[in-house]
């Protein structure tokens, strides 16, 4: 019923699983992850209108109402 196999897969699968998230996180832990992340100094601001509630957006909550 307990197959010995069956278990050795199952620590396999989990000690993988622990050395991915080990090698996960010290990649994120490292100083070039961080470089990456951070967006340039240089990069202009997004310019955003925000929300407009147009005629294809009101159509479309005409025809969406339950």
């Amino acid at each position: 019923m307990n197959d010995p196999k069956t278990k050795l897969r199952r620590r396999e699968f989990l000690l993988t699983l622990g050395a991915g998230g080990a090698a996960t996180a010290a990649v994120l832990a490292s100083p070039l992850a961080r470089q990456a992340g951070t967006p340039a100094a240089t990069a202009e601001p997004r310019s955003s209108i925000g929300y407009r509630a147009s005629e294809h957006v009101r159509n479309y909550y005409r025809t969406a109402k339950v």
